[in-house]
């Protein structure tokens, strides 16, 4: 709660707080006051609404196109905001700098084959680049110092 202050302005106050708002343990607490039938009713609510919505957006599809979708499933949808799919690539990894690295030899390849031919090709030591990628990339336990260095490549 600290360090979120959006979160602590969704809640309602007014200013950014540095202290906790309300200890962790208290969530136990309060799931402990529901008793079963109040979280089923609590699960059917969520489920209705949930149908109701899912229900007038397939009327706004079906009035749109003019009959039923027919469209196929287009990827995952993660409900729970603790869970991140591990193969993820961080955006100060190795892999990230190589792949714009390539993407820009590809762009300078592609400007050059639309220049006139008196234009020579841009110097860019390509085979340097891949090898030194390669070579960091190859490293059983990068340091953080070689990372830095390579990226700076």
């Amino acid at each position: 709660m600290r360090e979120n202050p959006y979160l602590q302005l969704f809640l309602g106050y007014s200013s950014y707080r540095s202290e906790a708002l309300f200890d962790p343990s208290m969530f136990v607490h309060f799931r402990k006051r529901f008793d079963l039938e109040c979280l089923q009713k609590i699960n059917e609510t969520i489920i209705a609404a949930q149908k109701k919505a899912k229900q007038k957006t397939c009327d706004k599809d079906s009035d749109e196109n003019g009959g039923g979708s027919d469209k196929a499933n287009s990827g995952k949808l993660i409900i729970d905001a603790t869970c991140a799919p591990a193969d993820i690539t961080h955006p100060t990894d190795l892999k990230l700098v190589n792949q714009a690295r390539q993407k820009s030899e590809a762009i300078i390849d592609r400007l050059h084959a639309c220049a006139p031919n008196s234009a020579g090709k841009v110097r860019t030591y390509r085979q340097r680049a891949r090898r030194d990628y390669l070579k960091a990339a190859k490293t059983r336990r990068l340091s953080n110092r070689q990372l830095r260095k390579a990226i700076k490549k």
